[in-house]
């Protein structure tokens, strides 16, 4: 059986995913999406290509993920889906990227800076 895989990636997360043929499962990391996902703005984020093109119960989806949280995470399913439509039809590529789907999302968290609470933060002033 014919299988696309591709690497998405979003914040510190990294989703290894294959898309097969098949009726509209979606596994991650072995268990149910609505059950790991546990937001609905997650699934919605992750179905988004497929839904966009119509093909939502044309693939079974079966993602590896890990690091970051589950909104980078599910930023990082929707890019890996994205470039394994674009391995299974080239066609489909400027409809996704119209949507941004196939653009790596770069922002990332500032790293912190010495003398500093955090990456920008200031301690309180004291004039006295």
């Amino acid at each position: 059986m014919q299988s696309y895989d591709a690497v998405g990636r979003r914040k510190n997360a990294v989703a290894r995913v294959r898309l097969t043929p098949g009726t509209g499962k979606r596994i991650i990391n072995k268990v149910q999406m609505k059950k790991y996902l546990q937001r609905e703005t997650l699934e919605m984020v992750v179905e988004q290509p497929l839904k966009e093109l119509g093909l939502s119960n044309n693939f079974d989806v079966f993602v590896n993920v890990y690091g970051g949280g589950l909104s980078g995470q599910a930023g990082a399913i929707r890019h890996g889906i994205s470039r394994a439509l674009v391995d299974y039809d080239e066609e489909l590529k400027p409809a996704l990227k119209a949507r941004g789907f196939l653009t790596r999302d770069s922002r990332m968290v500032e790293r912190k800076k010495p003398g500093r609470p955090g990456a920008r933060k200031r301690f309180q002033f004291s004039k006295r």
